[in-house]
């Protein structure tokens, strides 16, 4: 119930920027992990109700609209200042291949972890399983089946690598 409170109140505050860096207290109100400041757009669907509790976010993350925890075991752990796009869709279970027939498919389950400093572009599926590594970057419109390395490009359904990622070092010449 107190889920379902805190994520309907998050979800219908304004449009308003103030709603946006706020947000995040509700969400974790509802219970969300969340470890710091973060900006969090509404909506957030989290299925099933309980799932809540399997997500955990980073201090800076910023996750824009339309995101989807699919959590009812796996957990999805977020790092820090992470930047999630629009529509992104984080699904924890799935269901077997194989099947006796006239009986339902076996479910699989597993937890997705995002490291620190990742970039996730707008319509996303990220599947169980996955770890997505420091500072990679993901195209839009991927599907990532596989762990993603640190400092890459991938991009693709499902996606594969494109590429390395210039890593600056942060000190001024």
């Amino acid at each position: 119930m107190r889920e379902m409170l805190f994520l309907t109140l998050a979800n219908h505050l304004p449009r308003l920027k103030i709603s946006d860096r706020i947000r995040f207290k509700l969400l974790r109100l509802a219970g969300m992990k969340i470890n710091g400041k973060c900006m969090i757009v509404s909506p957030v669907a989290i299925r099933p109700v309980g799932g809540a509790k399997n997500i955990e976010i980073g201090s800076g993350t910023f996750i824009n609209a339309d995101v989807r925890f699919g959590v009812p075991d796996g957990k999805v752990c977020i790092g820090n200042n992470v930047l999630i796009g629009a529509r992104v869709s984080f699904e924890t279970v799935s269901h077997s291949i194989s099947y006796t027939p006239g009986r339902m498919r076996t479910r699989t389950t597993g937890s997705i972890v995002v490291e620190d400093d990742v970039w996730i572009g707008a319509g996303v599926i990220i599947i169980q399983g996955v770890t997505i590594r420091r500072g990679a970057i993901v195209a839009a419109g991927s599907v990532v089946t596989k762990d993603v390395e640190a400092n890459t490009v991938v991009g693709g359904v499902p996606a594969k690598f494109i590429k390395n990622v210039t890593v600056n070092s942060g000190k001024s010449v």
